[in-house]
């Protein structure tokens, strides 16, 4: 029959909805600014996403764009001048930096009230604590939300991560384990070993790995939740010179009893948990 497709852009959707009360309970807008350093065209995209809900939902959006060759001193700055201004209620700086410019560096300098991307030490170590009730990574808590959107039932279920990244991997495996979440955890990545048996042994997989389909039917057991994170650019013959592929092969949508597309998936739910991110540190500011 074929698996049934978790519609992120509809969640997504459901997210922003739930958002409008608590904006206009502010009183005033939540001021939202991203730093971009360079000409990555894939975050110019994302950028350009996240700017149209600001939009859609009164968030206000402000953009500092930085060149390519821009000191790192220059951006260490920049992000102290943010957390110094108390207009501003949250700061993203877009991934990736330029070659050579220490990401987690410029993460640990966010004040971690205004961390809306969620990766601070501070809010990812309270998530090792158990406490979900402060910014989270924005992949990993709408994933969650996704599951719970599609009454996917995670208590007692095997949860497979693919990726141990700080950003995805890791925090969604946290996610997963959560008392009220209740799965049973396996993290696998490059060193596990027969990870097509560790998949087909899950009831949900959440594929983080940037490897395009990676996740081929044969390790999907039938009926499991597939979740795909990846958004990879496969070059081909057509106008564009590329299609965006995930990290799970098509052909599993004949196995999983249900899976989220790509696009259409978690991307819009990432954006959606970042306009959420945005409201929770305006609220707890203020």
């Amino acid at each position: 029959m074929g698996a049934t497709l978790i519609d992120g852009k509809a969640c997504a959707a459901a997210v922003e909805s739930g958002l409008v009360s608590r904006i206009a309970a502010l009183g005033a807008a939540p001021h939202l600014a991203v730093v971009i350093v360079g000409d990555d065209p894939a975050s110019h995209v994302y950028v350009g996403a996240k700017e149209r809900a600001c939009e859609r939902l009164g968030i206000r959006s402000t953009r500092i764009d930085l060149p390519v060759d821009t000191p790192f001193d220059d951006v260490v700055a920049t992000v102290e001048a943010l957390n110094a201004d108390s207009d501003v209620n949250g700061i993203l700086v877009q991934s990736p930096l330029p070659d050579g410019m220490d990401e987690i560096a410029i993460t640990g300098l966010i004040d971690p009230i205004k961390d809306v991307d969620g990766f601070h030490a501070e809010n990812l170590g309270r998530l090792v604590q158990g406490d979900t009730t402060g910014l989270l990574p924005c992949t990993p808590a709408g994933v969650m939300r996704m599951l719970e959107w599609a009454g996917v039932n995670l208590s007692g279920k095997n949860a497979v991560v693919l990726g141990r990244s700080r950003i995805v991997g890791m925090p969604q495996a946290l996610l997963l384990a959560q008392k009220g979440a209740d799965a049973t955890v396996t993290i696998a990545h490059s060193r596990t070993e027969d990870i097509a048996s560790v998949c087909r042994d899950a009831d949900v997989i959440i594929a983080a790995v940037g490897r395009p389909e990676m996740v081929r039917p044969d390790w999907v057991k039938s009926g499991s939740t597939v979740i795909d994170v990846g958004v990879n650019r496969v070059e081909d013959e057509s106008e564009k010179g590329y299609h965006l592929s995930g990290d799970v092969h098509a052909d599993v949508v004949d196995v999983a009893g249900a899976m989220s597309p790509v696009p259409g998936g978690v991307g819009p739910m990432t954006i959606a948990m970042l306009m959420e991110n945005t409201v929770r540190a305006t609220e707890m500011q203020r």
